[in-house]
């Protein structure tokens, strides 16, 4: 929801994570590639022009203090998003009822996708970089409180005052990393790209680890000694995994919503970790100057270049579906997985366990795939995306989950993950390469794809059975991987011509 995932300069991204820069050139295709694609692992888009508007006069502090105020901004992102996206792989267990957590979740990508669009030039040319930071982590703290008492008149509203600051949030971090990574570049007589590129490398070194140690929380706390799964018959697990359906409300104790005792020092522990973050980014955060252009085309101006794009570039028609697919299978495994397949047969207890492994597959995979892909070019990758979402889907939908066969569950979160990895990244890179002309309108077309695809997961979670959800995420893999394969066959022969 990386879930995760945008995060731009002016955007949001939830699920997954990172941003990249978008690399305005005209070399081909392939000589950039592992630039493109390293760049997108770091930070999801920062066009050209954009870091030739940063502000590289004389510095107001030394490096030290710019290193300071990156391991701050890290750091308090770390905290934040321990909270928040262990929040969100627990929604569709935790606030099941009448599909609560899901529809939650839902509304946050649509807001964040629409608030994107409007909100933060205006937000930080008001307040700057460091108190927009503080009033998004703010609308962040909001959501977690709402978690203490799950019903609709708190969450939803939650979710939209969430989804609103999360464009904001991210805006503001990538204008003030980009802008001390500028500055420390004139001190340091390095290369602004490379300088820029290594404090966003940073930066998600702390951000992917947050998925670890959310999870871990989790599952510490909701444990059990020694969970019993021998009170819940072969009849109920039957309907657990592809056979699960929402409206199919049988005695399985494995879903029951783990005591409240154990919510409350869960959803507190994740408020703590939440107003921590804006703690640190209150005092410690040196607030800096930096040049906004609220003067930019209106948005009907903004919407209607997208909208030319989508009608006129063919390969942003071709990536469409992969697009969405991006969206599509965080959402899958952030609501879907977690639910029909980890709870339902091992219990809510077991959620953050597995989803470790999930995360630290993402973060590896995230780390490696930028540097070797030029020496393989892009296709082997999505192969493997194919190979291992696709696999993984297969296993799902003909596997009956047993809580005798626990190393498949690990098995398939580390098959994800890496997939996950590969997809996000490349994706980026993709977008990056093709689209040098006009990166703002692509990476902006990029989001509301990817949104789209986390907003009719989470939205129809609820009320369609997880055999349905398969196939669907499925149909939306191979059509995007085949169309994918069209826009390789065309890019190469034009590159022959």
């Amino acid at each position: 929801m990386e879930s995760n995932s945008d995060n731009q300069e002016s955007d949001i991204k939830f699920t997954k994570v990172g941003e990249g820069f978008s690399v305005n050139r005209n070399d081909s295709f392939d000589d950039n590639a592992e630039e493109t694609a390293f760049l997108a692992t770091e930070s999801r888009h920062t066009s050209d022009k954009e870091l030739d508007a940063v502000d590289v006069t004389p510095p107001p502090f030394g490096r030290k203090r710019m290193l300071k105020n990156l391991v701050v901004v890290s750091g308090a992102f770390l905290f934040l998003f321990t909270s928040f996206q262990s929040l969100q792989n627990l929604q569709s267990s935790l606030n099941k009822e009448a599909g609560l957590g899901t529809v939650s979740l839902s509304v946050i990508y649509a807001c964040g996708m629409l608030a994107g669009l409007l909100l933060p030039p205006l937000i930080i040319s008001v307040l700057g970089c460091k108190w927009t930071l503080v009033g998004s982590m703010a609308c962040y703290i909001v959501f977690m409180a709402a978690n203490l008492y799950p019903v609709w008149a708190t969450m939803i509203p939650a979710s939209i005052v969430l989804g609103c600051g999360a464009a904001s949030l991210w805006a503001a971090k990538c204008t003030y990393l980009t802008q001390l990574g500028a500055w420390y570049s004139v001190l340091d007589g390095s290369p602004k790209q490379g300088t820029i590129s290594n404090f966003f490398g940073i930066f998600f070194m702390f951000f992917q680890s947050s998925q670890i140690w959310g999870n871990l929380i989790s599952s510490a706390v909701f444990s059990q000694a020694a969970p019993d799964n021998s009170s819940v018959s072969e009849d109920v697990l039957a309907t657990c995994g592809a056979n699960y359906c929402p409206t199919d409300y049988r005695n399985n104790t494995n879903l029951d919503r783990p005591n409240t005792t154990k919510v409350y020092t869960v959803c507190g522990i994740y408020l703590g970790c939440g107003i921590l973050a804006l703690a640190i980014v209150a005092v410690l955060l040196d607030n800096i100057s930096v040049r906004t252009d609220v003067s930019r085309a209106p948005v009907r101006h903004q919407l209607s270049a997208i909208a030319r794009h989508f009608l006129s570039s063919r390969y942003q028609q071709l990536l469409i579906p992969l697009t969405v697919y991006s969206g599509v299978e965080q959402a899958f495994m952030a609501g879907d997985f977690t639910r029909s397949y980890i709870s339902c047969v091992l219990g809510v207890w077991n959620v953050g366990y597995v989803m470790i492994a999930y995360g630290i597959s993402d973060a590896l995979g995230s780390l490696t795939v930028g540097r070797l892909v030029k020496h393989t070019g892009f296709v082997p990758w999505f192969v493997a995306v194919f190979i291992l979402h696709g696999g993984s889907m297969v296993t799902l939908l003909l596997w009956q989950p047993s809580p005798d066969h626990v190393d498949v569950f690990y098995l398939i979160a580390v098959c994800w993950g890496a997939g996950d990895a590969i997809i996000q990244t490349l994706v980026n890179a993709l977008y990056g390469s093709l689209f040098t002309e006009k990166p703002e309108t692509a990476f902006a077309s990029y989001r509301i794809c990817e949104s789209a695809g986390f907003i009719l997961c989470f939205g129809y979670s609820a009320y369609i059975c997880t055999r349905a959800k398969l196939v669907i995420t499925l149909l939306f893999l191979v059509v995007g991987s085949a169309l994918y394969g069209v826009l390789e066959w065309n890019q190469r022969k034009s590159h022959r011509k």
